[in-house]
């Protein structure tokens, strides 16, 4: 009886070894994707057929963003370094309900999106560029007209406590009784459905932090269990409440950093403040490793915030992005920061992304440091550490199985430099941004200076001195400019005493 114990005891250790493992497995997954957030009736208008609704000039109004319209753009968005694109609700919805939380049937696609076929081809489109689809799952309310608070035999579903009333839209909704079996039943089904129906990669509960957290737990254990490789996210609705739990008692691998999002946009929107700022804030996080953003359909747009204080569009996102896709956590990009499109809050916030008025350089950045990223496991999974800080740049240092990346930023109105030591003799630095190189200096230190609003990614190399694979082509380049001078100059002068 001993020895049966002893072997149960044992095998139990392991398979919560094994959990544990798997989470861990899952969590660096979703570390390494860069996420591209959709608003989908404010994306793009693929097709025209179901425009009935649409009003440009009325906010609350569909504007025809559909299943479609992102179907057309993926190409462009894998070219941006994107890998896991997460759609606003799709649900049949009642109308006007553009933003998706007007939920009148959970088992069909609203028209004004497209088809159920129509989701399918995006799913399928975006698993052929190796890009994921995550759908934002309602599961706390239900439209004022669903069927279901009409019905007595279904009078029990709905809660008699409503929630406070945040944003307009609720206004239009009745909360679901979550400790309810036959509701949780019911949310688990249509859970299930769209995974087997569409193939989809992942959910993100929308107003997690609201929902009944036992059922939540359960909920996303089952859908774990029967889709180990699933993405399941979190939105939080009341940032200033949020405790972080979700994380800890669900199966929610990540959910929006608030306090990395308020630092960020508060330090690379004014030129001169510190990054230690936004590191603090990290610290007093936890050390959170969340969902890391600039802004979303509710923020004032990250453009709008530093195009007030006067700074340059190019400049700012540059410094901002380099932050942003180098730092701990997932970097999640709001439709039309790319663009980069500004708007000082709703419903500037949630316009049609202006596709005609891209900025090339900003894109090409993009699409630079999103490769990066990709590139350098540390960037994803490495340790994290601030080396230095000189008035308002910092140097950061991310580590991962022996390799190495310093990220140099800085934020000032002036040129400023940062040391380094403890890198072995021997080695130089080599920029990937802007092709700076850093040599070890008479003290065996690493000396980083860096002109005013720039930044740069460091790899250590071996210092192989002058670089003659360069060299040499531009010498031959110039001798042959220089001979080609004289002979030309030559064959003047003889003309010239000819005639």
């Amino acid at each position: 009886m001993k020895r049966l114990l002893l072997i149960i005891l044992i095998l139990s250790l392991f398979s919560g070894l094994s959990q544990s493992v798997s989470a861990a497995e899952q969590e660096a997954a979703l570390t390494g994707e860069i996420v591209y957030d959709i608003l989908v009736d404010r994306f793009n208008n693929g097709d025209t057929s179901q425009d009935e609704q649409i009003n440009l000039d009325d906010p609350y109004a569909y504007h025809g963003g559909d299943l479609q319209g992102i179907i057309d753009q993926l190409d462009h968005l894998k070219e941006l370094g994107y890998t896991t694109l997460v759609l606003s609700p799709i649900m049949e919805n009642a109308p006007s309900g553009y933003h998706g939380y007007w939920i009148e049937d959970f088992y069909q696609v609203d028209e004004q999106f497209g088809t159920m076929d129509d989701l399918k081809e995006l799913v399928e489109e975006a698993h052929q560029r190796d890009m994921k689809i995550v759908l934002e799952f309602v599961t706390n309310y239900v439209s004022t007209t669903h069927p279901m608070t009409d019905d007595p035999d279904k009078r029990g579903w709905i809660s008699e406590h409503d929630a406070e009333q945040t944003y307009e839209w609720q206004e239009e909704t009745v909360m679901l009784d979550q400790t309810n079996t036959e509701v949780q039943r019911f949310i688990q089904d249509v859970a299930d459905y769209w995974i087997d129906e569409a193939g989809i990669d992942g959910y993100q509960f929308h107003a997690a932090d609201q929902a009944n957290k036992k059922f939540l737990d359960e909920l996303t254990a089952h859908i774990r269990n029967q889709n180990p490789d699933f993405y399941l996210l979190g939105n939080i609705l009341d940032n200033e409440s949020y405790t972080g739990d979700l994380t800890d008692n669900t199966a929610i691998q990540a959910v929006e950093n608030h306090a990395l999002y308020e630092s960020m946009t508060d330090v690379f929107a004014n030129a001169g403040t510190p990054l230690t700022h936004i590191h603090e804030a990290w610290k007093s996080s936890g050390e959170q490793e969340g969902m890391n953003y600039l802004d979303n359909p509710y923020t004032k747009r990250f453009t709008q915030k530093f195009l007030e204080n006067g700074r340059d569009k190019l400049t700012a996102w540059k410094l901002a992005l380099t932050y942003l896709y180098t730092a701990p956590g997932t970097p999640m990009i709001y439709q039309g920061s790319e663009i980069p499109m500004s708007g000082a809050g709703f419903p500037a916030n949630q316009k049609l992304v202006e596709w005609n008025i891209s900025d090339e350089d900003l894109q090409k950045f993009i699409n630079r440091i999103a490769a990066l990223r990709s590139q350098f496991p540390a960037l994803q999974y490495g340790d994290y550490k601030l080396v230095d800080s000189s008035g308002a740049m910092s140097l950061f240092k991310r580590s991962y199985e022996g390799e190495s990346v310093y990220i140099a930023i800085n934020n000032d109105t002036e040129s400023q430099a940062v040391s380094i030591d403890g890198i072995e003799s021997g080695k130089r630095l080599n920029g990937l941004l802007g092709d700076n190189l850093v040599k070890e200096n008479e003290n065996g230190k690493f000396q980083i200076g860096l002109p005013r609003e720039t930044a740069e990614v460091y790899v250590i190399e071996e210092d192989t001195g002058l670089n003659w694979a360069m060299i040499i082509p531009i010498v031959i380049v110039f001798i042959l400019f220089v001979a080609g001078v004289i002979y030309l100059s030559r064959k003047q002068k003889k003309r010239e005493a000819d005639a």
